[in-house]
């Protein structure tokens, strides 16, 4: 390892120039007057647009062109319908865009949008989930291409003969991602060619669809994205707005500037999606699994499919001789669900490891035992070996760690004061994934290096830990090298998502560089395909632990998280510091998800109430007591050159049902519909 290569811990390359202001985002490029673009969403939840009455926002002072259905540039047909903005004058849920105004300044593309008059022929809307909906179906796959069912063995016959058996109904609200920086781009055309700026997570795929939407060359777009203030999923394809500015700019002729509103992020760019679980666990008297059911129901739109991988985590869990998961999916009037950390696994793994909880109170055994008792080193999906497994010592760890030892396993019991005390562990685990990308580097001729790869930097040190893969593989110090990202001139990459960029990225910065030093040539690129294809028959996830302490106050129902711990095995750790800052990111957001979040929808007008950072809680710094993180050391040479799993989500699967079970052993009362508020609480608290 070359100093400041990896598993050196350097601040962030692009530390100073964030905290300064040097650092640009998407909208902030200085370009010469440019137009502003405000966004005009249906006020109906279904319907058709009769009229949009242009004149009446052309009449404020600095407004130049409004957009909408009858007069917008014309774009291709998109695999994802949401991309097909302003194409026609259906309205298939409330918020989806109607108009786009486009001004001299923001104060008057604002003021455009406000007096804008828009007429619609309103038709009946059905936005409501429930467990028997009539328009539930099975899609044919889940993210990103899972089966929707699985099944091994008897489950009935399994069930009905154990001993112990537990039977859960749970559910997870409607969760926005609301990134710190909104989804923005700025646009400008040059004849054919095209120059955005968008806040995405992915460059490639951006250029992409731009390209075939508007019957351009890819080389004639360029799309880049050098900082991105967060995305947690919600940016990880294009989304309307850089399908707006672009479409701005080329009926104005004009460079455009759009930002969406916080209160359009909650409609136009994804949200996790409710979740209705049942969650079934058949054991032994010695507490091991005998059989487990795990069924979730969803919601999608009618305009674009997205059936989330609710139960898929549970297939790879806990072994057990029978088993049974299932996703049904209706299709209802709403904005279209989207990627949201850890999609999938994150209410789901809430369903099984409450679960786990309640079949530990039923069995006796401590919930850390259970869950070591149920441990497995083959999959239970696919019958595959883990490449590398280490659970166990993860709740080992963990329970040392948190002083578990001793715990009295009565909820209720506990006082300090006028609050109640109790613990909760949950275990976490999230799949591997390696995608193809590639990479360039080259020698300079004064010995430095220069290596460029389509990454995105949203905020999680790529740029850092990047440059930490490229000193590594070519033997020198950090600061002879140079990392270009996030442009998409560059060699094509995945984006930043499912916890795979730095496993993809890195892999093809490791093979550019190494393979630059053994040839004589001075530039080299590479293409990551072939190492995947080549990719050993094995199963490959990362695991952790969580343990939670909460206080719940017997007078109001607060609950708080006085201290919380995770411990993961997640491969080769890169970079300690930017490491544990994303673990605790993602156990601050499960936390959020555990207390706080919620989409509060209003079925007469068919949209969220709570559209904005006032109503909607997310955690904030007074959320947030002790919290820590740490990581086993994981050795896995069947995963990539660099030996790494990921670890963007790990940190929010799990903790949201640590933070539940430590709530029930505090009360005695079980919260299983999230977020676990005062008011759910109340009624079944012991009265003073």
């Amino acid at each position: 390892m070359s100093e400041g290569g990896i598993g050196a811990a350097p601040v962030r390359v692009d530390g100073r120039d964030k905290v300064t202001g040097r650092a640009r985002y998407a909208v902030e490029h200085p370009v010469d007057a440019p137009l502003h673009a405000w966004v005009v969403q249906a006020q109906v939840a279904v319907g058709q647009v009769r009229h949009v009455d242009r004149q009446s926002a052309l009449d404020v002072p600095g407004v130049v062109a409004v957009l909408d259905a009858g007069n917008a540039p014309r774009v291709a047909d998109a695999a994802d319908a949401e991309l097909m903005v302003l194409q026609g004058p259906q309205v298939s849920y409330r918020g989806q865009v109607v108009a786009l105004v486009l001004a001299e300044s923001l104060e008057a593309a604002r003021e455009g949008a406000r007096v804008l008059r828009v007429t619609y022929d309103e038709a009946p809307h059905d936005v409501q989930l429930t467990r028997d909906h009539p328009k539930l179906y099975r899609p044919g796959q889940v993210n990103p291409a899972f089966p929707a069912d699985s099944a091994q063995g008897d489950f009935e016959a399994a069930w009905n003969g154990s001993p112990h058996r537990v039977d859960v109904r749970c559910s997870t609200p409607a969760e926005f991602n609301n990134p710190m920086e909104p989804h923005a781009t700025t646009a400008q055309w040059d004849g054919d060619r095209l120059l955005v700026h968008d806040s995405t997570q992915g460059t490639t795929s951006v250029k992409q669809h731009l390209a075939a939407a508007f019957d351009v060359a890819e080389d004639g777009v360029r799309v880049l994205a050098p900082h991105v203030g967060g995305g947690f999923g919600a940016k990880g394809s294009a989304r309307p707005n850089v399908v707006l500015a672009v479409m701005g700019a080329r009926a104005t002729g004009r460079t455009v500037k759009l930002a969406l509103t916080r209160a359009q992020q909650f409609s136009l760019v994804g949200y996790r999606t409710p979740t209705l679980q049942r969650v079934r666990l058949a054991a032994g008297t010695d507490g091991r699994l005998t059989a487990f059911a795990h069924d979730a129901v969803e919601q999608t739109s009618t305009v674009f499919e997205f059936a989330e991988q609710t139960t898929e985590g549970t297939r790879h869990m806990y072994g057990a001789r029978a088993s049974r998961t299932t996703h049904r999916l209706a299709a209802l009037d709403v904005p279209t669900p989207r990627w949201m950390r850890a999609p999938g696994e994150a209410p789901g793994m809430y369903g099984l490891e409450t679960a786990m909880d309640e079949l530990a109170e039923v069995t006796g055994i401590d919930p850390v035992e259970l869950r070591i008792r149920n441990d497995t080193q083959t999959d239970p999906e696919t019958g595959q070996p883990f490449s590398s497994r280490h659970l166990v010592e993860c709740l080992r760890r963990g329970a040392e760690r948190f002083g578990w030892a001793g715990r009295d396993p009565r909820p209720g019991v506990r006082r300090d004061g006028r609050w109640l005390v109790g613990t909760g562990v949950a275990a976490a685990t999230y799949p591997v994934y390696l995608s193809a990308s590639g990479a360039r580097a080259r020698r300079c001729p004064d010995g430095t290096f220069e290596v460029g790869v389509n990454a995105t930097d949203v905020g999680t040190g790529a740029r850092t830990v990047l440059l930490q893969v490229a000193a590594d593989a070519l033997g020198v110090p950090p600061e002879c090298v140079r990392v270009d990202i996030a442009d998409s001139d560059l060699p094509p990459a995945p984006v930043a998502g499912g916890s795979s960029g730095t496993s993809s990225w890195g892999t093809a910065v490791h093979l550019a560089c190494r393979r630059l030093l053994e040839g004589t040539d001075e530039q080299v690129v590479v293409d990551t395909a072939d190492v995947i294809a080549a990719q050993a028959e094995v199963s490959r996830h990362a695991f952790g632990a969580h343990f939670a302490e909460v206080r719940v106050d017997l007078d109001s129902g607060e609950v708080r998280v006085s201290r919380m711990l995770g411990v993961f095995a997640a491969g080769r750790i890169v970079n300690p510091r930017t490491a544990r800052s994303q673990l605790l990111g993602g156990m601050v957001m499960g936390v959020s998800m555990a207390l706080h979040e919620s989409g509060s929808l209003d079925v007469g007008s068919g949209d969220y109430a709570n559209a904005n950072l006032a109503d909607y809680h997310v955690a904030a710094h007074a959320d947030i007591a002790d919290l820590d993180a740490e990581w086993v050391e994981e050795v896995d040479d069947q995963l990539n050159p660099i030996g790494t799993k990921g670890i963007g989500e790990i940190g929010i699967v799990g903790s949201p049902a640590a933070v539940h079970n430590a709530v029930w052993h505090a009360t005695g009362v079980r919260v299983r519909d999230l977020p676990i508020t005062p008011d759910k609480l109340l009624a079944g608290l012991p009265q003073r």
